[in-house]
This record gives structure tokens, sequence and C-alpha cells, in this order.
């Protein structure tokens, strides 16, 4: 089912934490497995191949036991989550789009710069290809915002803001 394989889901912790966001598909096994209660739904209907089984497709679950994580201190550095960060807009000319878009180090790879949230911004193509392999004072370009690593709890409200649930959470008083 189409719906099931896009679907996004709120995932909270026991205490009402935002936890993350999960796949349809994963939804429906913490479901299946009596793991999570749903706190709010969506209007699709959800059915196995047989249609003896129905629900309807969850927005929100919580988790029925408390899990620590301790374990999570860092958000994990790729393109996702810098694009996701960035909000998918250049930190160059504040183009935004979800496509064609790349990653440029202030700091070029090959002038020592790292592979990090801190040295790392959104840049379309052209002005990725404009600044090249110089230094932002070399190639007259500077970044509009600055690069910083986002905390857990940044990066799940901005998944959550991306995938339009702030109402959700406004209804549970976040």
């Amino acid at each position: 089912m189409r719906s099931l394989e896009s679907a996004r889901v709120l995932l909270l912790n026991a205490d009402y934490t935002p936890l993350g966001v999960i796949g349809g598909r994963k939804a429906v096994k913490l479901m299946a497995k009596g793991k999570v209660e749903v706190v709010k739904a969506t209007d699709i209907l959800i059915h196995n191949m047989e249609k003896t089984v129905k629900f309807l497709l969850p927005k929100i679950l919580r988790l029925i036991k408390f899990i620590r994580t301790l374990f999570k201190t860092k958000v994990p550095f790729n393109k996702r989550h810098v694009l996701l960060r960035d909000n998918y807009t250049c930190a160059y000319c504040g183009k935004r789009s979800t496509t064609h878009m790349s990653l440029d180090h202030i700091v070029p790879k090959a002038k020592g710069g790292k592979s990090t949230f801190e040295n790392v911004v959104t840049s379309c193509v052209p002005c990725n290809q404009k600044k090249d392999n110089r230094l932002p004072s070399q190639a007259n370009m500077f970044p509009r915002y600055r690069a910083y690593e986002p905390t857990i709890m940044e990066f799940i409200r901005m998944q959550i803001k991306r995938l339009g649930m702030e109402e959700a959470l406004k209804e549970l008083g976040w």
C-alpha cells in the first residue's frame, strides 16, 4: 500500500517526550507487538489482505514502556541531516529547494576542513561551483547563517516541523 510506505509517524516515549519520526510500516509492527498505544490517528484506513483486521493509520504513537535514551548524545552527521538542519536553503544565495542541493565545506577539505556540522552548509549547485575549492574570503562568498551541530531535541523538532506535525504536538502541550 502506497500510503503505508510513505507515512511518517511521531514516536513518543512513555513520558510523552518525542523520540523521533518512524515509518508507517514500523509503526504498524510496533502496534501489532503491543509495544505502543495510539495517541492520535489519521483518517487513512489500513487493513490486511483478507480485510479481517482494520484500523486507522497512526499519526502519533506512545511507547508503553519507558526507554532510556542516554546513548543518543549526538545527531549523526550526514547529508540528509545537514539539509534538514538548514531547511534545504542555500547558505550563499538563500535559494530554497528540496532537490538539486549539495553540501559545501566552508573550509574546503583540501585546505584542512573537516566534514562536521560546524564546517558544512547546504548549497545550491551553482553557488557550490562558484565557490569552488576556495575559502569564503577568497571567493567573496560568505554563509548567511552560522553552521552548528543541532542537539537531539532540536533535530527532532525540525523533523516534526518539516512533516507538519506541529499541531499534533501542541495538542499534547508541547
